[in-house]
């Protein structure tokens, strides 16, 4: 039987058929695992590029954040030295219409608004210390346009002064304003004032920026205690602390752990004053601001010999509000001896009001017990001030009594308005306490 050619075909069509399927299928998986290396190196190189991203995203915040704190610190200074300049153009008004045009000295008027100007150039460029160095080369023309008489010393935001009086070079030390945490300004006839700057650069590591009050400095052999208060961070109370330094006008340094005190269960501590009795011993005064029912209090204690810590055990109740015109408020306690008698000087109402007011009572010792004076306080708001508060009494090289304190201006009390520096002297007639414009 003759052979069918078909049957013959039929192996070698299968054959080409699995070859070219098989072929395809081979071909099929290259390009699979081509396009398959290709997709992991893009899946590499999307992630590689995604990491750089968000890298140069980071980065980028950074740089914005930095940018932006840098920006608002700078906004807040330019605030600040804006308001001051706001403040002493209004005492420009103020003082022009105390004394009448016709009196106005107009070499004194063009330069106190001459450093008024510079200020606000100077700010606006950035330059926050040469705005600070306007104000300071424009005070004494400023001050010069103030008719009232009140004992206008320093006519720029100068809260809660305390005075030192260093062989006849006077340094004034201040609440934070612009200067820095502790501004500082220095004479040597109490007339004309000069800048120094800031007496505290650096605050101690528990105390947070922006609430250093009330400064005071005692001297202790060839060291300078500085001691102000400020909020603690852990407890967000104002507490007391001590800064040291070698000259008096600083930089101090304050390496503290914790504050030398801070009476949390009164609400917390404020407004440190030294005090050296007749025998040489330091002590120091303060406020306490009051809590849980309690009402503000002035207190005192020992300190070591180098003033830098409190001798311990407890501090002695010195004073609390008794009297109408105090408002349920006393602060600012500042003690001095005067004729073998112990007086305190004190602030009490509201600060941001022109009720707040001077006060000063006897004291038997400088743990007390003192007796606040029954009457008017000893200074209140008059013409040239409102609101006096924050004393400070230092003696001056001839042996005189001066009362330092900072007032609002009539017509401009509460922030953010200026409480600028003020002296009067001080007179003790028979105990009795008198100011002398």
């Amino acid at each position: 039987m003759q052979a069918d050619p078909t049957r013959r075909r039929r192996p070698v069509l299968v054959l080409a058929t699995v070859v070219v399927v098989v072929g395809t299928l081979v071909a099929y998986d290259l390009v699979t695992v081509g396009r398959q290396h290709r997709a992991q190196g893009l899946v590499q190189a999307t992630r590689h590029q995604a990491a750089l991203d968000r890298h140069v995203l980071a980065t980028d915040r950074a740089q914005i954040a930095a940018t932006t704190a840098t920006l608002e610190a700078t906004r807040a200074a330019e605030r600040q030295t804006a308001t001051e300049t706001l403040s002493a153009r209004q005492r420009l008004t103020g003082a022009s219409e105390a004394i009448g045009l016709d009196d106005l000295d107009i070499a004194t008027l063009d330069t106190c608004l001459g450093g008024v100007s510079t200020a606000v150039a100077s700010s606006s460029a950035g330059d926050l210390q040469g705005a600070v160095d306007a104000i300071t080369s424009a005070s004494t023309a400023c001050r010069a346009l103030d008719g009232t008489g009140a004992g206008l010393a320093y006519p720029f935001d100068f809260p809660d002064p305390f005075v030192l009086d260093v062989g006849g070079e006077y340094y004034a030390f201040a609440t934070n304003s612009a200067a820095g945490n502790i501004q500082i300004i220095r004479s040597s006839d109490l007339t004309d004032w000069t800048t120094v700057g800031d007496a505290l650069p650096h605050l101690a590591p528990w105390a947070r920026p922006g609430a250093t009050w009330g400064p005071s400095v005692l001297q202790r052999g060839n060291t300078w205690v500085l001691y102000y208060s400020a909020v603690a961070g852990s407890t967000g109370e104002q507490c007391l602390s001590a800064a040291v330094a070698t000259q008096p006008e600083g930089p101090y340094v304050d390496n503290s752990a914790w504050p030398i005190a801070c009476q949390l269960d009164q609400g917390g501590s404020l407004d440190p004053s030294p005090f050296v009795a007749a025998d040489g011993t330091p002590y120091l005064t303060w406020k306490s601001q009051g809590a849980g029912g309690q009402p503000p209090a002035l207190w005192a204690q020992q300190l070591t010999p180098d003033g830098t810590a409190l001798v311990p055990g407890p501090a002695s109740e010195l004073l609390t509000p008794s009297q109408a015109w105090q408002g349920g408020i006393v602060e600012g306690p500042d003690m001095v001896l005067s004729g073998g008698q112990y007086l305190l000087f004190y602030s009490a109402n509201a600060w941001q009001t022109a009720d707040y007011a001077i006060g000063v009572a006897t004291c038997a010792g400088p743990l007390g017990p003192c007796t606040q004076a029954a009457g008017p306080p000893l200074l209140a708001s008059q013409a040239g001030l409102s609101g006096p508060g924050g004393p400070s009494v230092f003696t001056d090289d001839t042996g005189s009594l001066w009362l330092a304190f900072h007032a609002w201006l009539p017509g401009r009390v509460g922030p953010p308005n200026s409480r600028d520096l003020f002296l009067r002297r001080i007179t003790v007639t028979a105990g009795a306490v008198s100011l002398t414009p």
